[in-house]
């Protein structure tokens, strides 16, 4: 999953594709390496984000799915609106959308109306106050327990595909993230498909900057964990490695979708990992 993100406010590319033009480039551009599904959002949801008027919203994705259709189409490749409002999505669907990216996990009934897929994404409070001291007993059950609730309803719905995201960076520290990347298996065997984005995300410049330092890779139960010792995080533009590598362990764990900014690159490491697997396969492993 291709990110294109139409905001002038998005943590890594905010206003590098905010108009039609470039967000067809970009488009065409991710067609080329290899994109599988090309994921519009028209509000930027980073930590402390202020929420967008969906008529804002809509005015900045469904031009962009306008143009974007038929070539999209011709390649076979899959259009999702990344929404939290009920407005945009079933504008975005009726544009020509398969797929909700639902990081509320609340529209199912949208989806099923449409005869749309749905994505639910674990997310506690809001993108304004979500990273703001976020606190679980046990953040694999929880987030866990919430996705496998929020799929079983979406298919009493009549939602006929659905996808659970464990939400990494929304509302979780590092440590949380990292115990769902760890455990990420135990959500992939209940069937339902998974999809994680890490994508250039903070818990990566957490991790790089631990590492450039010397320190352990473990940040302990803080989203750095170290006090004044504590590196700040890398650049965004500096995280592709840590993009490539969680998505690498993603897949390797059964995760069958990532949402990624660097799609040619990403392409090119997961072929790696399916020709890797293909092998085991065939040697009875």
């Amino acid at each position: 999953m291709g990110i294109l993100n139409v905001t002038p406010d998005s943590f890594s590319d905010g206003g590098v594709h905010d108009d039609v033009e470039r967000a067809r480039a970009r488009t065409l551009e991710m067609i080329a390496e290899g994109v599988d599904v090309v994921d519009v959002g028209g509000e930027s949801t980073r930590p402390g984000a202020a929420p967008t008027d969906p008529g804002a919203e809509q005015a900045r994705v469904l031009p962009v799915i306008e143009a974007i259709l038929e070539p999209c189409r011709a390649a076979g490749v899959r259009l999702s609106i990344d929404t939290r409002h009920e407005s945009t999505a079933r504008a975005a669907l009726a544009a020509g959308a398969t797929l909700l990216n639902d990081v509320s996990a609340s529209l199912a009934g949208v989806a099923a109306q449409a005869g749309a897929g749905w994505i639910a994404m674990h997310m506690v409070g809001d993108p304004r106050t979500m990273q703001v001291s976020p606190r679980y007993d046990d953040v694999v059950a929880e987030v866990f327990g919430f996705l496998r609730e929020r799929a079983a309803a979406a298919t009493a719905m009549g939602v006929s595909e659905v996808w659970v995201d464990p939400g990494i960076g929304f509302a979780k520290t590092t440590a949380h993230n990292l115990a769902l990347l760890a455990h990420l298996d135990d959500l992939v065997a209940d069937g339902t498909p998974v999809v994680v984005g890490t994508s250039r995300k903070r818990m990566l410049g957490v991790l790089a900057a631990r590492s450039d330092a010397g320190l352990a890779p473990f940040v302990g139960d803080g989203d750095g964990g170290g006090g004044t010792a504590e590196p700040p995080p890398v650049d965004v533009s500096d995280r592709l490695a840590g993009s490539l590598s969680t998505a690498t362990w993603a897949m390797i764990l059964g995760a069958r979708m990532v949402r990624v900014h660097d799609v040619g690159a990403t392409a090119r490491v997961l072929g790696v990992v399916a020709a890797a697997r293909a092998a085991q396969r065939q040697s009875g492993v």
